[in-house]
């Protein structure tokens, strides 16, 4: 999870909790960044699943878009995005991706349409920490004249997630545990206004909480006093989001991948991948009519030994069908899993494959993903 970059790191407003806290940091994103707890990342992660884990991910990048005045904002974003942004009904949040004219992701987001009557020329937009400071420059780029970008860097980005959050959750703030799953609204507590989601990225049920930078420390620590509630560093954090079959921007999807290859299809309703109007349309459109030459699938190792990103993953002919991705060791199902893209004829659950594991080919098959049920609030 570590960067290798020699750049001079920024903090997020918790680093001094994070250090409290007995943290082990590690460069991530141009952040010093939890990667675990004194607990370790079994721990944390088996945490998360059981009771409630706080996740601070104050490194992602939060901003309002505006539009001009006789924009529609929705149909405005439409043009960089293959997501139906129009449909989202006020305070409903859709994932969706920033593509190139070739298909290939320039990073993936969430997009909220604001509950308040007087906000409905907006969309409120969180992206990946690595690719922030791209992406608002590409969308302000695009939409010169049409809509303006205002970068929300005054505010920290929170994450309560597992089966515990919404109690949790409702001791502080009752109405935010009535969010239906992909929703969100403002809140005022106090002095303070929190902009809360009901989202996550760990496969639970759970919320992504912004709040003022000011502010945070004391709102994380509000809910770490809850005796469900434990810290959880990126180690756990990426654990979680594989046993949940979610990508992870840079590793599983980038530039060189389209939606389609990554088995995300899901995210583009049918009225866009119909009527196009997005970066790559044409591609797309074309990888849905006829398949894609790849997929991403889910791999399940035999043994003990997980395969790493970058392991080659081979037929049985010991022919190169593809290359893993993402991979751990499940804490949850107590067995390694992996994530990769392969040929698409060999992308059926059940197929057998070989993994380059230090130089032996390890026996695997390709597996549905989630590799566990989500347990995302309905």
């Amino acid at each position: 999870m570590a960067d290798s970059s020699d750049a001079p790191l920024r903090n997020t407003p918790l680093h001094a909790l994070h250090l409290a806290l007995g943290a082990k940091m590690v460069a991530f994103a141009g952040y010093a960044m939890p990667v675990n707890y004194p607990a370790g990342i079994l721990k944390e992660h088996l945490h998360t699943r059981n009771q409630a884990g706080l996740f601070d991910v104050s490194h992602m990048g939060q901003a309002m878009l505006t539009a001009a005045p006789g924009i529609d904002i929705a149909a405005a974003f439409e043009t960089l995005v293959p997501g139906a942004i129009a449909e989202l009904k006020p305070g409903q949040m859709r994932y969706t991706t920033l593509l190139n004219p070739q298909g290939g992701i320039l990073d993936d987001l969430m997009v909220t349409r604001p509950v308040r009557p007087e906000h409905q020329h907006r969309l409120f937009l969180v992206v990946n920490a690595g690719r922030k400071a791209e992406d608002f420059a590409h969308i302000e780029t695009a939409l010169a004249g049409k809509a303006t970008l205002k970068r929300l860097d005054d505010r920290a980005l929170l994450a309560l997630q597992g089966p515990a959050a919404a109690t949790v959750l409702a001791r502080h703030v009752p109405e935010a545990a009535e969010l239906g799953f992909m929703h969100g609204r403002r809140f005022r507590i106090g002095d303070v206004e929190l902009i809360i989601h009901r989202c996550g990225y760990t496969g639970e049920d759970g919320f992504e909480i912004s709040v003022p930078a000011d502010a945070a420390e004391a709102w994380a620590q509000r809910m770490l006093n809850e005796a469900e509630v434990a810290p959880i560093g990126l180690g756990a954090r990426d654990s979680l989001r594989l046993e949940a079959g979610l990508c992870l921007y840079g590793h599983d999807i980038d530039e060189s991948t389209t939606p389609i290859e990554a088995n995300l299809l899901w995210s583009i309703a049918k009225r866009r991948r119909e009527g196009g109007g997005f970066p790559g349309a044409a591609i797309l459109q074309a990888q849905i009519k006829d398949g894609p030459k790849r997929l991403r699938v889910g791999i399940r190792p035999e043994g003990r030994a997980p395969a790493r990103e970058g392991t080659e993953i081979r037929d049985p002919d010991g022919n190169t069908i593809g290359h893993v991705t993402s991979g751990t060791f499940s804490p949850t199902l107590n067995t390694p899993i992996a994530m990769g893209y392969v040929n698409a004829s060999h992308a059926a659950d059940g197929t057998p494959v070989n993994l380059l594991v230090r130089g032996k080919a390890l026996a695997a098959h390709i597996a549905p993903m989630p590799f566990i049920p989500k347990r995302f609030h309905r």
